[in-house]
């Protein structure tokens, strides 16, 4: 492997090809099942996903783990967020 590719499974990944790699073999129920937000449940797309998506950290987050998961079989812990930080 040359010295300056990238050991990151997510490397060149884009969040729309996660979306549709996802819902491709979990389709949109099983989306919603894994990562209950409405915009897997109620009227689902591609288009709408990537909206809410890049909007909330957190969800993004949770769909970066489940694509590592199902794909790579890769464990990764949630981000931390603002609110995780220890007092200071």
């Amino acid at each position: 492997m040359p010295d300056n590719a990238s050991k990151d499974p997510l490397h060149g990944i884009t969040l729309q090809m996660m979306v549709e790699r996802l819902q491709q073999r979990l389709g949109w129920q099983g989306l919603a099942a894994k990562i209950r937000v409405k915009c897997f449940s109620v009227d689902p797309s591609v288009k709408s996903s990537l909206v809410f998506l890049r909007r909330t950290p957190w969800a993004r987050d949770k769909l970066e783990r489940l694509y590592l998961w199902t794909f790579h079989r890769v464990r990764r812990p949630p981000a931390a967020r603002p609110d995780d930080q220890p007092p200071g």
